[in-house]
């Protein structure tokens, strides 16, 4: 899939799940209004009979207008203007409401009309109700006729949302469709970034074994010819190549089987106890091997006091030889290349420090990645499949040790890594 397509699908995606959040949010709150309506009409139906119960053992005429009026969302006023008996109005709320499915806690206030301030009040709590029945016999009365009641609920938009029941279950099963969608998106990406590093990494290796089975099979053709058996100084210079060329290919093919091996994190290490400063200047012997004037640009500063560690010989040589040859390729002008080591507590620290082309904030975050390249423009001529780093810290951390990295565009890299000593 192009890239090009691939923002398309993004684009879309995000698009379609802001618009089924809206419509969901949209109908939520319509259903959150309907549902209050219904509870403010149950609730006003509930209390207009409780005012009628008060009008009628008074035996006084039923208002024309509408006794109860709504203050706030929550808080309601019925008018009595007669004699109020905190006792009865109590038992006929409780009544009234359970009558009409109305389960939530409210408080109830009884105000002087004309000093307009609550003489008594009192809060009732649905379960306490279940329970057990209140004893109301001792609650108080008033026999004049300058009073009225208040009634609130505290709770009133969770009762309305318990009422949602559907509602909420469908905004759940959305919003579990929406992780689970973005998660398929994400994955997704993360395959399309995949297929593009493996397509990288397959025309990496066919360029990085293309060039020495040419350069073997030229060889072998030069040396098939009949009349090379008179050149001695020939045979011997393209059985070198040949040699160079074939170990060349082994290393290529030793990493990948390194890393094929350790796609579940997990490293088989023969540890032994050895001299890491050994293990370092082995590797330095090796890399000059390939090219005598690489020894002459590596400084070694080995100060740790000591340097005995129990380690995967192979492996630990393959980190520090891989660090030093990524330090060789990657410069532009003539590589000088320090190594330290330093003791700190059980452990020992490596430095491996270079004057290369350095490496961005933005690689640093995934140089360490499987397959990852960090980008070096116009140049062809760095090899490699982007396994080294990768396979670097894969080691230090089946050593229990840490990995550090140190970089900035131009000004060269360092690498650091630590090992307990034994």
């Amino acid at each position: 899939m192009k890239r090009k397509s691939i923002l398309a699908l993004v684009v879309m995606a995000a698009i379609s799940i802001l618009g089924i959040v809206g419509v969901q949010v949209y109908w939520f709150n319509k259903a959150f209004n309907t549902e209050e309506e219904l509870f403010n009409r149950e609730v006003n139906a509930a209390l207009y009979n409780v005012a009628t119960k008060f009008f009628e053992i008074s035996e006084t005429a039923i208002p024309a207008n509408n006794p109860i009026k709504q203050l706030s969302t929550n808080y309601y006023v019925v008018m009595i203007n007669n004699e109020i008996d905190a006792n009865l109005l109590e038992y006929l709320l409780k009544s009234e409401f359970e009558k009409r499915n109305i389960k939530a806690d409210f408080e109830y206030g009884i105000y002087d009309c004309t000093s307009d301030k609550m003489v008594y009040g009192n809060y009732v709590s649905v379960e306490a109700v279940q329970k057990e029945e209140a004893d109301l016999a001792g609650l108080p009365k008033w026999e004049n006729q300058n009073y009225y009641f208040g009634v609130q609920f505290p709770n009133k938009a969770s009762i309305i949302t318990d009422r949602m029941e559907i509602w909420i279950f469908s905004s759940a099963v959305l919003v579990l469709v929406i992780i689970f969608f973005s998660y398929a998106l994400f994955v997704i990406l993360k395959q399309k970034r995949l297929s593009e590093i493996q397509k990288d990494f397959i025309n990496n290796m066919t360029h990085e074994f293309k060039t020495p089975i040419s350069t073997i099979a030229l060889s072998a053709d030069v040396l098939s010819d009949p009349n090379i058996s008179s050149q001695p100084e020939r045979i011997k210079n393209y059985t070198t190549i040949i040699k160079r060329e074939n170990v060349r290919l082994k290393k290529q093919v030793e990493r990948v089987l390194q890393m094929a091996g350790m796609d579940k994190d997990e490293i088989a290490l023969k540890k032994e106890k050895t001299s890491l400063h050994k293990l370092i200047n082995e590797a330095v012997e090796g890399i000059a091997a390939g090219n005598a004037g690489n020894k002459n640009r590596i400084q070694l500063q080995l100060n740790s006091a000591n340097d005995n560690v129990e380690v995967d010989r192979l492996h630990v040589s393959n980190v520090i030889y891989n660090l030093i040859d990524n330090a060789l390729k990657y410069c532009e002008q003539e590589p000088k290349i320090v190594i330290s080591t330093e003791s700190v507590k059980d452990k020992i620290w490596v430095t491996i420090e270079d004057n290369g082309i350095g490496i961005s904030q933005d690689d640093q975050k995934k140089v360490f990645d499987k397959f990852y390249r960090v980008s070096t423009g116009n140049r062809h001529d760095v090899k490699g499949f982007g396994l080294g780093l990768s396979y670097v810290m894969q080691v230090v951390k089946a050593h229990k040790g840490s990995l550090k990295l140190m970089s900035e565009l131009g000004k060269g890299s360092t690498f650091k890594f630590s090992l307990y000593n034994e």
